[in-house]
């Protein structure tokens, strides 16, 4: 997610793709795939100030109930009460502060509060599904919401999709956006997901799961899972649709 840079005038430095850990950008399992994966090979867009520079997030800018999706509505939400949790670290280890991270996901029933979903499932009327927060000074963040339902999505015959959040991460411009996905652990519908599946590396699907944190529950109130992320290096999280982005200064 961070860049780094020559010197004045220069362009941040780019990564290639670690095609080990991340999802190709066609994967023949997953059929959206085929329609909007690149056709050409990718072309390197040096950036300027404007790409590497990002209005302030600010506490100010965030409401009150934005990192609590069970407390945005009148009503509680249905569904098991759980609380997600980690750390945002970068290639070397360290936090990073400040930074916003967003999640959106499906009702307890496995529905999303959209007009492209129309699977019959309820609605939920007090869960919109949809969240963000800051990374506090030692890059932690923190949610309340509750356990997302699997949902059919007719990829293939019998398709459902693991329960998952969905989180968007910025860094210090909205160009360095990163999306990924947390998966809880013991489901049941990992062998059959073509999106779990498209990592290549067992070890960096792993990366992917959160892990029961008991000592973070909240008694008679809430679960918890820990799911730290981390942008880069060997343990970095598997990305979505990451452009593979060549060192410009060979």
């Amino acid at each position: 997610m961070s860049t780094t840079s020559d010197g004045p005038g220069s362009h941040p430095r780019g990564y290639v793709r670690d095609h080990g850990s991340h999802p190709p950008l066609d994967y023949p399992g997953y059929g959206s795939t085929a329609l909007r994966h690149p056709q050409r090979p990718l072309t390197l867009l040096p950036h300027t100030l404007t790409e590497i520079t990002s209005p302030v997030l600010g506490e100010d800018r965030l409401g009150a109930h934005d990192h609590d999706l069970t407390r945005q509505h009148d009503g509680e939400p249905q569904g098991q009460r759980i609380i997600v949790h980690g750390q945002v670290r970068d290639s070397d280890g360290l936090p990073v502060p400040h930074s916003l991270v967003e999640v959106w996901q499906a009702n307890a029933a496995g529905r999303y509060r959209h007009t492209g979903d129309n699977w019959p499932a309820p609605l939920d009327p007090n869960f919109s599904g949809v969240g963000r927060v800051l990374t506090d000074a030692q890059g932690h963040y923190r949610f309340v919401t509750v356990r997302p339902g699997a949902y059919p999505w007719k990829n293939h015959r019998n398709a459902w999709r693991p329960a998952h959040i969905h989180f968007s991460l910025f860094g210090r411009a909205f160009t360095q956006r990163l999306v990924t996905q947390m998966y809880f652990p013991d489901d049941p519908l990992f062998f059959q997901d073509p999106m779990w599946q498209s990592v290549p590396d067992e070890r960096a699907r792993e990366r992917l799961l959160a892990r029961y944190d008991h000592d973070s529950t909240q008694p008679e109130w809430a679960l918890a899972y820990r799911w730290d992320i981390v942008l880069r290096g060997r343990d970095q999280t598997p990305f979505e649709s990451e452009e593979e982005v060549l060192e410009d200064d060979e």
